[in-house]
């Protein structure tokens, strides 16, 4: 089966991180061209693929069916719309754009063209939160009463001369980690009734938002669940990536998924053992099986970036259904819009 010829539109993190590892070590891609604006970074690892000085000239290359729009932020609707009228698939970094309306201008582009939209939404594959989608399944916590997820980061400084500091492309934390955060609650438990939010510049000299707490209001498969995303920049002491309450027990996880940092440690997806976690860095599940009480840890399932790529090889090859398709991600950048109106209106938003 002929390979699905891959080009990147930038290598800075982004790239070198979560997108040219896994493009290149999956049987079914080509890694064929990679925009680098100055430099030859991806030589080194990447010999084969090209580099195009932009995004324009990547697009000018007939034979790439897969384009992966990993820019600055405030440049993904621009260029998602460059790449879909060049007739190539697209796959869009989080955050899929900056407003609903670009999104939806995007996905009836796609759809006029007959050409897949992706938005990269790969925490959806971290051992943490396959892991607590589990523990619901299998209701082990009875009725789910409390949802909170929370990353918890620190750097009391600005990081001078980054666009994500700044503003100048974008940026801010609630579209940045908020839109894994949504992403993740909507898979759980469906889109919200309303949001209610508190979003704040909390470092001196900031520019952009560095503290959230979203609620997320009556989800449509569990109305009564109270779901909280919070994630800032102030939190030395990390607080728990999930609690979770029910009328049986509770569920409670510290630490992050380790995928990332072992691909910042240049190890390759491809290795035996990808995405297992230690056992020491297990959550605490405390509740009752078959009646009887339990206290212990629950074992985290394996993560699994690699299931992205793999799921898009299978859409595009073999016809089967698209999980991240930007029909349904786009309502991750609704709901941030109604976040924002809330935390200025200091009000629930109805969405």
């Amino acid at each position: 089966m002929e390979s699905i010829k891959t080009g990147i539109a930038s290598f800075g993190m982004s790239g070198q991180v979560f997108h040219a590892p896994f493009i290149h070590t999956h049987p079914h891609f080509r890694l064929c061209c990679i925009v680098e604006r100055s430099k030859t970074l991806s030589k080194e690892k990447y010999p084969d693929a090209a580099i195009a000085r932009s995004v324009s000239e990547m697009l000018e290359n007939r034979d790439i069916e897969l384009v992966v729009i990993n820019t600055p932020d405030s440049t993904h609707y621009e260029y998602a719309r460059m790449a879909l009228e060049a007739g190539k698939h697209v796959v869009v970094e989080k955050p899929f754009t900056m407003y609903y309306a670009q999104a939806e201008e995007l996905i009836a582009l796609a759809k006029s063209r007959g050409l897949m939209l992706s938005v990269y939404q790969n925490r959806r594959w971290d051992a943490d939160f396959l892991t607590v989608g589990e523990i619901i399944d299998k209701g082990l916590l009875g009725e789910l009463v409390a949802f909170e997820s929370i990353f918890s980061r620190y750097r009391n400084f600005i990081k001078p001369d980054t666009w994500k500091e700044t503003g100048s492309a974008g940026g801010g934390l609630t579209y940045n980690l908020g839109s894994h955060l949504i992403d993740q609650a909507v898979q759980l438990f469906g889109l919200p009734e309303a949001v209610y939010a508190d979003i704040a510049i909390l470092r001196a000299g900031g520019h952009v938002d560095d503290y959230f707490r979203i609620s997320l209001l009556r989800p449509e498969r569990c109305p009564q669940l109270r779901v909280t995303l919070k994630a800032g920049y102030l939190m030395r002491e990390p607080e728990p990536r999930f609690v979770l309450h029910g009328t049986l027990g509770s569920y409670v996880k510290h630490g992050v998924d380790g995928q990332e940092e072992a691909l910042l440690r240049g190890e390759m997806p491809n290795q035996q053992g990808w995405g297992e976690e230690d056992e020491q860095n297990w959550g605490i599940l405390h509740t009752e099986i078959n009646g009887e009480p339990f206290h212990g840890k629950y074992p985290s399932l394996p993560g699994n970036y690699n299931a992205f790529y793999q799921n898009i090889y299978e859409h595009l090859r073999l016809g089967r259904p698209l999980a991240t398709d930007a029909c349904h991600v786009s309502d991750v950048i609704r709901i941030i819009e109604g976040a924002y109106q809330s935390s200025r209106k200091e009000k629930v938003i109805y969405l």
